[in-house]
């Protein structure tokens, strides 16, 4: 029976890639939109076996030819890939968008923009630091290989260890953009280095055996009946010698280098301070947001939505009899209160988790109200590996494997219980879980005779705006905090972050403020730490433009459903609004703007 499912599972993967347009790319000429972009997605995933293994399509089945590599980061490549992009998007005027309408027509604009934008960030070459403290290989890599990578069998332990002879490679290639990078003046700020470093360190600094790469394995084998223990230990070992020889050699050489860009650094936080700077951040923020609002235009949307939360803030606090001292103050004190906290143990760690899950178990109690489709793949809550933890967010998303092999994951960071108390919980859990990032990612997987790139193209301000969208719906609409005054302090208090992001990434890249001026700025307004603080100021450094796109990408929602209840009155059906908005995948706001409006006509001729 085994054997049998096996081999279903490889006759429908088989089903799968066809269906995204395998066939069609090897033996037919494309033929319709669909059939081009799924032809152009193929060709674009079989050049990235991480996004291959991310995606689950065909891991350790015999379509699996990529589970063994990691992609190529050397400048050839990158050339390559832009020039395949550049032909691709020419190819696409081919099929549209004259003569095509419904899906066919908003995947071809939606593909377009996609390449567009992807072309449009590549014009600079040394545009931003692609190593740092929260991404780049020497962060990613890691958490995909510990991760992502399933091992099921020995094969799959042998691609393992081809694998960590690849980060070998990986990280030599990546060596040479960063000293090209430098040579063409792209060097991170002072403090991005420095936590780059810590980062690099503490990662390679126990030794091999203690080493994520291998001190994850054992769990993993333990779940292996088909394989001896002398065999487990055997490849347990070569596995020893790849990151002992080769793996942590490298992380000691980007060290030194890293600690010869420190010499010739400074301070300066906004990205002007490279080359062509103004033009990269303008780029950032229009592919980040998807508009063009302006960066002057933001930071003042920052600042009016600043002034409008703190008024609503200050009427709960007002009501729990909290009236002296600074908004700030009395959430901190609201904060530290020993009741409100999980014990910062391995105890008060499961606690919070479980607390997580019961949160989730009563929205999902309410969600067939508001929603139509709701999505089958399951949501597991976890803690963020301890070894990124330190320049981690306070939590983060990563959506279901297509094959089912890996399920919606939430990770909550958890090395102070303390940054999360209970009452923030809830909202945090709303934007990461259900109905926030894991319904949205996961609904999108569902979507049904659209282009395969529809189901996995990332546009920021769709998702983090839908996010952060259902932290106002869960509140509003649902009645999550109807007896909760406190946990609707923790979802202002949240909105109220999303809204100072506005201010400080403007400020700091197209205002020329300090990274102290920006983490005094945030720590007057949130409520947050200053150790919080300073990881979100210094990841918005080294992703300009990105905190935008959550503030930007729910008023643009907030908006055009104001339009669509206007318009449409007693016939507006949230669950048919929300249905039109998650079923057909993530967009640009500009395009989205135009699906709504289009989907009012629509129902007005239903009235």
């Amino acid at each position: 029976m085994h054997l049998f499912k096996k081999i279903l599972k490889w006759f429908l993967l088989v089903i799968v890639v066809a269906g995204l347009g395998l066939y069609t790319w090897f033996w037919a000429s494309p033929v319709g939109i669909n059939n081009y972009v799924n032809k152009v997605s193929l060709q674009m995933l079989f050049k990235s076996p991480e996004l291959l293994t991310s995606l689950g399509l065909i891991d350790n089945s015999p379509l699996d030819f990529h589970s063994g590599t990691l992609g190529e980061y050397d400048q050839q490549s990158e050339l390559e890939m832009l020039e395949f992009l550049r032909e691709s998007r020419s190819g696409l005027n081919d099929y549209g968008p004259e003569g095509l309408e419904g899906q066919e027509l908003l995947s071809w604009k939606i593909v377009a923009w996609f390449f567009d934008d992807i072309i449009r960030q590549s014009e600079f070459e040394h545009g931003g630091y692609r190593v740092n403290q929260i991404s780049g290989v020497m962060v990613n890599t890691p958490q995909f290989l510990t991760d992502r990578h399933q091992i099921v069998d020995e094969q799959s332990f042998l691609n393992y260890i081809s694998r960590l002879e690849e980060f070998d490679r990986v990280i030599g290639e990546v060596n040479v953009r960063v000293l090209d990078d430098r040579d063409n003046g792209t060097v991170p700020p002072d403090f991005v280095i420095e936590k780059a470093l810590m980062g690099m360190r503490s990662f390679s600094g126990s030794g091999a055996e203690a080493n994520p790469l291998i001190a994850t394995l054992p769990a993993k084998l333990e779940k292996l009946d088909d394989i001896s223990m002398e065999r487990k230990a055997e490849l347990t070992q070569q596995a020893v010698a790849v990151v002992e020889g080769k793996i942590l050699p490298q992380y000691a050489e980007m060290i030194a280098v890293f600690e010869g860009l420190l010499a010739i650094s400074n301070h300066d936080a906004g990205i002007w301070r490279l080359p062509q700077g103004e033009d990269i951040y303008r780029a950032a923020l229009r592919s980040n947001n998807s508009t063009t609002l302006t960066a002057d235009e933001i930071h003042q949307i920052g600042l009016s939505e600043v002034t409008r939360i703190e008024l609503e803030m200050e009427t709960i606090l007002v009501n729990q009899g909290l009236v002296e001292d600074s908004i700030v103050s009395r959430i901190r004190y609201l904060m530290e209160l020993p009741e409100h906290n999980f014990a910062n143990t391995d105890e008060g760690r499961v606690e919070q988790i479980a607390y997580l899950n019961e949160v989730n178990e009563q929205l999902m109690a309410k969600v067939a109200d508001y929603f139509i489709t709701i999505p089958p793949q399951p949501l597991e809550i976890v803690r963020v590996p301890e070894y990124s933890q330190d320049s981690a967010p306070g939590g983060y998303y990563n959506p279901p494997a297509f094959d089912g092999s890996a399920p919606g994951r939430f990770y909550i960071n958890q090395k102070d219980t303390r940054d999360n108390p209970r009452w923030t919980l809830p909202t945090l859990m709303y934007h990461e879980g259900s109905p926030g990032h894991h319904f949205q990612l996961s609904a999108s997987q569902l979507i049904e005779n659209v282009p395969f790139l529809r189901k996995v193209s990332p546009f920021s301000a769709y998702s983090e705006g839908w996010a952060l969208y259902s932290e106002r719906i869960a509140a509003e609409d649902m009645g999550m905090y109807l007896n909760d005054p406190l946990g609707d302090l923790g979802r202002l208090q949240a909105e109220m972050f999303r809204a100072v992001r506005l201010v400080v990434d403007t400020g700091m890249h197209a205002k020329r403020w300090s990274r102290e001026r920006a983490i005094e700025y945030m720590l007057s307004k949130t409520g947050m730490t200053e150790a919080e603080v300073t990881r979100e100021i210094e990841r918005y450094v080294v992703w300009p433009g990105q905190a935008t796109a959550y503030k930007v990408g729910q008023l643009s929602m907030l908006r055009l459903r104001a339009m669509a209840e206007n318009q449409l009155g007693d016939a507006f059906d949230i669950r048919e609004f929300h249905e039109m908005i998650l079923m057909n995948g993530a967009m640009p706001l500009e395009i989205l703007e135009e699906s709504v409006e289009s989907w009012v006509e629509a129902q007005k001729v239903l009235m």
